[in-house]
């Protein structure tokens, strides 16, 4: 008869994104995510699988809890730009505390680029589901006059992709939220309809 597991999946599995995000997926070794997961290292293949398989559920549960809550905060507001400075924000609060945990997405662009198939299939799943998000609203914006007129939607939210790429970047640097807020703003006011 199996044992019964002795610890929460969700608890180890977010223990296992902090420790990617922190350390990619080369810098962690399956003995760093046993310590941090609290488990031991045949719970780690009987429940994950083997490393990789961590790092890709890890990978995927990550970016769609971030993705999630940015589109949330730029849905909520009626006004596009204040949606849009609304999740640049939200995120940029979370990043710049002392315990913000640093992007896996980002990480995971950074150490394999486009060279691993299963790792790029998830990173590009996400950036085109949050790239759709943001030319929707810019097109939205643009019919409410909320943005500038000559703003291309689909440039647009590539702007605004590489400016949240940027962001985390900034942030996972150690640049303070004044400095994060200074490069919303300015994202915002080059989209603001000219007065």
């Amino acid at each position: 008869m199996a044992r019964p597991r002795e610890f929460d999946r969700g608890t180890a599995l977010q223990r296992a994104i902090e420790t990617f995000a922190q350390h990619g997926y080369e810098g962690t070794s399956t003995p760093m995510l046993l310590d941090a997961m609290k488990i031991g290292r045949q719970s780690l293949y009987d429940t994950f699988g083997d490393k990789r398989a961590l790092y890709l559920e890890a990978l995927r549960t990550y970016s769609e809890a971030s993705v999630g809550s940015t589109l949330v905060a730029m849905f909520a507001h009626a006004n596009v730009l204040d949606g849009i400075e609304r999740a640049l924000l939200a995120f940029a609060e979370t990043a710049a505390t002392p315990h913000g945990t640093a992007c896996l997405g980002i990480h995971a662009v950074a150490e394999f680029g486009t060279t691993a198939a299963d790792v790029n299939a998830v990173t590009t799943a996400v950036g085109e589901r949050t790239l759709l998000a943001f030319e929707s609203r810019l097109r939205d914006g643009a019919q409410r006059g909320d943005i500038a007129a000559g703003v291309d939607p689909r440039a647009g939210a590539q702007f605004l992709l590489a400016t949240l790429s940027g962001l985390k970047i900034a942030a996972r640097g150690g640049a303070p939220n004044e400095v994060l807020r200074q490069i919303i703003s300015v994202a915002v006011r080059a989209l603001a309809p000219h007065q």
